[in-house]
């Protein structure tokens, strides 16, 4: 096979990639929404369907994957591709088959048709994230065909419940299947390198360099039970309800990581705007002027929690003896005592909280050479784009994974068109990926991973 490790400046990289795959990564894409991993939490799915429809694609390029399960049905892949350099570290690339629930009636299209229709993709995981497994798939199989070896081992993972605990998915990989990702330094996966339009004929490149932590927490509030016509100085409710109105109400300070701290210099520098993030209010202050691509970073200055569900009473004259509330927290790189510290003092003495799911914050280093690669294939196929770094405000299966020492980068490449709210479709309505923009997907990620 031909070692394919440094891309051959004489070769058109349009060639790179042939028609086959660009057709196979829109029908790949199409078929997988076609399965239905609707994963509505509590165990409440089944990925097989696609694990298997991915592991016989991957089997007719060579490789051979192993399927794998904790819980019965909820089935994740895993196969490694060799490099030419067995000195190398391998490289990670992961992607979850299941996604979130999806209304029919709410869609223009059905979610789970895998239409085609004016050169769009429609339904559920179009753009999380089965566009790109559907990638990482049709870019094994265009190597497999024309002989191309990466210079790093590739292991390949398609992962169950991302969109829940990753208990049955990434987290049972990690914790119980260790070997297969031997020698695995780094790893890409969902949200980054997309187009973000800012309004004035930029295009922004994010591609993600952390993520914040997770924790999900429950508050409880004890009380005396008591008839709901009477006096009652402890009623669980209203100790909730204080606690949860402190809680929204709380305004967190801002706490810069240095993914954040890049994106906003880097930003400041683009669009010619002062910037001292270090100033009271500094941030702020910038990120007013950056206009809509504050909205890639403003997210991820500060930590947060939101209050998310309540659960009491069970009759309107009962005073119960316990309310019950559950918050999405979440908490930047170096921050997560700062965020006990502050949760302790906003439930106060009669609310008690603990944390229902918890995961690390993560932190991806800017100057690495695998940064480096993906911006300059990202900047090769768009070159009038800009790209930055971003931190994630929220999770993927990079946590899980991080356990095995793998450093995670968000890297799914698209180049949509202006209007195109790729953000708002994540978990969104009508969800849905140009095809161009599966094309584009294609030929960066076969870029990258050639030269990774």
């Amino acid at each position: 096979m031909a070692d394919m490790s440094v891309a051959d400046p004489d070769v058109s990289r349009e060639r790179d990639v042939d028609d086959r795959a660009l057709d196979e990564v829109v029908r790949f894409t199409s078929d997988l929404i076609r399965i239905d991993t609707t994963n509505r939490g509590g165990g409440d799915c089944r990925e097989r369907p696609a694990a298997e429809y991915a592991a016989a694609l991957l089997a007719e390029a060579g490789l051979e994957p192993t399927l794998l399960e904790r819980t019965e049905g909820r089935t994740n892949v895993v196969a490694r591709l060799e490099g030419t350099d067995p000195s190398a570290d391998a490289l990670l690339v992961h992607g979850h088959l299941d996604v979130v629930p999806a209304q029919a009636e709410d869609w223009s299209v059905h979610p789970f048709s895998g239409e085609v229709r004016d050169g769009v993709v429609w339904g559920r995981g179009a753009v999380d994230m089965k566009n790109m497994d559907a990638m990482i798939l049709a870019v094994v199989r265009q190597w497999a065909r024309s002989g191309v070896r990466p210079r790093r081992d590739l292991v390949i993972a398609f992962t169950a419940d991302e969109e829940a605990s990753a208990e049955d998915g990434s987290g049972f990989l990690a914790d119980r299947h260790k070997g297969l990702f031997e020698g695995c330094t780094e790893g890409i996966s969902e949200s980054g390198a997309f187009t973000f339009h800012d309004g004035s004929g930029r295009e922004l490149y994010p591609v993600a360099a952390g993520e914040r932590g997770t924790g999900w927490l429950k508050l409880t509030a004890r009380g005396r039970a008591g008839h709901g016509s009477k006096v009652n100085r402890a009623n669980a409710v209203t100790r909730l309800a204080a606690a949860v109105a402190r809680i929204g109400a709380h305004e967190w300070p801002v706490r810069l990581t240095p993914t954040v701290r890049a994106a906003l210099t880097e930003l400041a520098a683009l669009y010619g705007v002062g910037a001292d993030l270090d100033a009271a209010g500094g941030v702020d202050r910038l990120l007013a002027q950056l206009g809509p691509a504050a909205s890639l970073v403003e997210a991820t200055v500060r930590n947060s929690a939101n209050p998310t569900m309540l659960d009491a009473g069970y009759k309107v004259n009962v005073i119960p003896g316990e309310a019950a509330a559950q918050v999405d927290g979440r908490f930047l790189a170096g921050t997560e005592d700062e965020f006990r510290a502050t949760l302790d003092e906003l439930t106060g003495p009669d609310v008690d909280w603990e944390f229902v799911h918890r995961e690390v914050a993560l932190q991806a280093p800017l100057d690495s050479p695998t940064y480096a690669r993906m911006r300059a294939a990202v900047e090769e196929f768009a070159p009038g784009g800009h790209v930055v770094p971003y931190c994630m405000s929220g999770g993927t299966d990079a946590k899980q994974f991080s356990r095995l020492g793998i450093t995670g980068y968000g890297f799914a490449p698209l180049k949509l068109p202006p209007g195109f709210d790729y953000q708002a479709l994540f978990h969104g309505v009508d969800e849905r990926v140009p095809v161009e923009a599966l094309h584009f997907g294609v030929r960066v990620l076969d870029r990258f991973l050639r030269t990774a």
